[in-house]
């Protein structure tokens, strides 16, 4: 069973492939703007390095936002053409669930620009569900909930975040995934207007 994550959300690339539960290579870096360019490249660099085709993949695990309109658009399309093709399952998690700290309560944060944040707070469960939320409005909630980690490329808020790896995060919230089995059904996230 091996799954292929794929993720351009924000402002990084990342592809990973996990065999059996486990992460077993990936690639992640900043590709603001350019993921559409690289994407597909990435997956077929992985893919031949561990001599994978297309066929051996059972699933595809990918971030729907919210995050960048299009980077969220260029991984659900893959995810989505992909998936189709190979008559596979597509598994669907929020972009901002998967910068949480493993179980740890944490406020999971992506700049939405005009001075406003993409927030979602979780521990094993949803504890705030995503939505938008004024810079102000989440830094009093920051304030408010001391104990919780703080996650996320946060330096836009002049907070240090807790940044992990955001493919063996998807690979651990696999089973709290939305899988569906016919791709064509699954819609990104935007949360604005």
């Amino acid at each position: 069973m091996i799954d292929l994550l794929l993720d351009s959300s924000n402002i990084d690339l990342s592809v990973g492939l996990a065999k059996d539960g486990k992460v077993f290579d990936y690639t992640s870096y900043e590709a603001w703007q350019c993921q559409s360019e690289y994407m597909i490249q990435e997956i077929d660099k992985l893919l031949t390095k561990h001599n994978i085709t297309r066929q051996d993949i059972s699933g595809v695990i990918v971030n729907i936002g919210p995050g960048s309109y299009t980077g969220i658009r260029i991984s659900l399309t893959i995810a989505k053409v992909m998936c189709l093709a190979l008559n596979i399952p597509l598994y669907a998690l929020s972009s901002l669930r998967a910068l949480q700290k493993g179980l740890e309560p944490s406020i999971c944060l992506m700049n939405a620009r005009s001075n406003r944040s993409y927030i979602g707070v979780y521990s094993d469960e949803v504890i705030m569900a995503d939505q938008v939320m004024t810079n102000d409005e989440v830094k009093a909630y920051i304030a408010s909930h001391p104990n919780y980690v703080i996650c996320g490329e946060t330096t836009y808020l002049g907070i240090e975040g807790h940044k992990n790896n955001i493919i063996e995060e998807m690979n651990l919230l696999k089973g709290k995934a939305t899988k569906y089995d016919d791709s064509l059904g699954v819609k990104p996230v935007y949360l604005k207007d």
